[in-house]
């Protein structure tokens, strides 16, 4: 302060000799901080009385009361100023008066620079951590604003520093706010943010830094799966849930800790797991509230193997038993065995194994007796042990041959019964018609009679009929004559050439009708 003073001073006099010789004014720039007491100098001898002014007013004078209890005038004629403020910025003039009637004007230019203080950042939506540390969402509008005080005059300027860049400069004013936003952040935008407020006139700068976290959860929920092992005492489930920032917590089954990581493994003893049992992974996440943890799940089961159980071949000829197994979670070991004991099947000139997804083929070549009869396509996972048991038969040529000749025979023996069938069927057609049934006439005794007669009489009578019935056809009503049954043939010549009764017109004779379809 002292050395600030000294200086204004010493240039205060250099411009007031000027001022003397030349009969003009001058000014001095003085700069101090809010709350210093500031000393503005002024050209003083004897017999002379400085008056200091701002604005046209008075502000002290020799033997006068200050405008302000802060101002004071010293014996040197400088104005002491107690406790600055930015209000106190301004043009000082401090005139005084020679005996020889000439004056001196000194003028003072005081700036208190204050600030910059009160500089911060405000970022929003964003989520403070216990290191206050921001953390907001990925794809979300990210808010910045950037704030300051500073007299006369601040530069305010947002910068970045991220993984892969380093102080960029993202937005600046001379206003005492800055605002900014990021649409749609990505992590990219993952970093430090820095709000820096500069003095344009004392050339002090004060940042605030803060650093922001962008979290970001795949769209997709974990993956269960099973581990292949060779040994089915037990089974190795692994879940996993990459592309989460933070890392998630991972859980198996209902109870337990959640563990950190991005894939979690557990091996899980035969003896404790049942067929149909299903195994549940929970991923937890800072982003997830707990009604909305995601999860996956794996059913486990036992294997079934499939196949057909009975299968023929010529002796001599090459045969490939098939078996495919497709249930079984984790995978079944599935192998081909021979006989009751089960051996195991190996490889060879005579026997040929292949796999092709889940199917299982065993070729056995140049077949014989002594092939026959049991194979087994056995499956074995942690859930269990299924087998399906093929019965193999092995037929010699001359069987195949007889096979043949009876399947003939078969074949002709049904076709000549049909024939013998159709054949009777044809010979009885009218009986059948007319009776509607095999032998119903003869057990009746009735017989249609159709006499010729010379004398052609016209009948006109309408033949009643029966209503049509439900298949569209017409019953008509025809009179069957009853034919005693004999043995003696004069008898039957006798019914024949007896007369017939006179026709009675007024009282017919009703004779028993029949219903006949045709």
């Amino acid at each position: 302060m002292n050395r600030v003073a000294a200086l204004a001073l010493l240039q205060l006099f250099l411009s007031a000799a000027a001022a003397v010789s030349r009969n003009v004014s001058s000014e001095t720039v003085v700069s101090a901080a809010p709350g210093d007491v500031v000393l503005l100098p002024c050209y003083s001898g004897r017999n002379v009385t400085p008056v200091w002014m701002k604005d046209d007013h008075v502000v002290a004078t020799k033997g006068g009361a200050a405008s302000d209890p802060r101002f004071g005038l010293e014996h040197d004629g400088s104005l002491s100023i107690r406790e600055a403020i930015p209000e106190d910025s301004g043009s000082f003039l401090c005139s005084s008066s020679l005996p020889d009637n000439r004056t001196i004007n000194a003028r003072v230019q005081l700036q208190v620079v204050g600030g910059p203080i009160s500089v911060s950042t405000t970022i929003y939506p964003a989520v403070v951590l216990p290191n206050r540390t921001l953390v907001t969402e990925k794809g979300t509008i990210v808010h910045f604003s950037c704030l300051a005080l500073s007299s006369p005059s601040q530069r305010l300027n947002l910068t970045f520093r991220g993984a892969l860049t380093d102080n960029t400069s993202l937005a600046s004013t001379m206003l005492p706010l800055l605002d900014y936003s990021i649409e749609n952040i990505q992590p990219r935008s993952q970093g430090v943010y820095t709000c820096s407020a500069l003095n344009t006139v004392s050339n002090r700068r004060v940042a605030n830094s803060t650093e922001l976290l962008v979290y970001y959860i795949p769209s997709t929920h974990p993956d269960c799966m099973f581990v292949p092992t060779a040994n089915t005492s037990s089974v190795q489930l692994n879940c996993s849930w990459l592309g989460a920032y933070p890392t998630p917590k991972l859980r198996w089954g209902d109870h337990g800790d959640f563990q950190t990581g991005d894939s979690l493994a557990v091996t899980l003893n035969s003896s404790t797991l049942r067929d149909g049992q299903t195994m549940t992974c929970t991923a937890q996440h800072v982003l997830l509230r707990e009604e909305n943890y995601k999860s996956c799940s794996i059913t486990l089961k036992a294997p079934y193997p499939e196949g057909k159980p009975l299968v023929t071949v010529l002796e001599g000829s090459n045969v490939t038993l098939t078996c495919s197994e497709t249930t079984a979670v984790p995978t079944a070991d599935t192998t081909w065995r021979k006989g009751q004991n089960q051996d195991p099947i190996v490889p060879g000139p005579k026997y040929v194994l292949s796999a092709e997804g889940p199917t299982f083929q065993l070729t056995i070549v140049q077949i014989s007796k002594d092939d026959e009869p049991y194979y087994f396509c056995r499956s074995e996972n942690a859930l269990g042990v299924r087998e399906l048991e093929v019965f193999l038969t092995v037929r010699t040529s001359s069987s195949a041959y007889s096979g043949a000749v009876i399947g003939v025979f078969l074949a002709a023996l049904i076709v000549g019964s049909a024939f013998i069938v159709a054949k009777i069927l044809y010979s009885r057609r009218h009986t059948i018609c007319l009776g509607g049934g095999f032998m119903q006439a003869e057990d009746r005794g009735d017989v249609l009679d159709l006499v010729e007669s010379d004398d052609e009489q016209i009948f006109q009578d309408t033949v009643p009929q029966l209503p049509p019935i439900a298949n569209g056809r017409h019953t008509t009503l025809v009179q069957i004559h009853p034919i005693p049954s004999s043995d003696n043939p004069e008898d039957l010549e006798t019914v024949e050439t007896k007369p017939e009764p006179p026709e009675q017109k007024d009282e017919p004779t009703e004779e028993p009708e029949d219903l006949v379809s045709f």
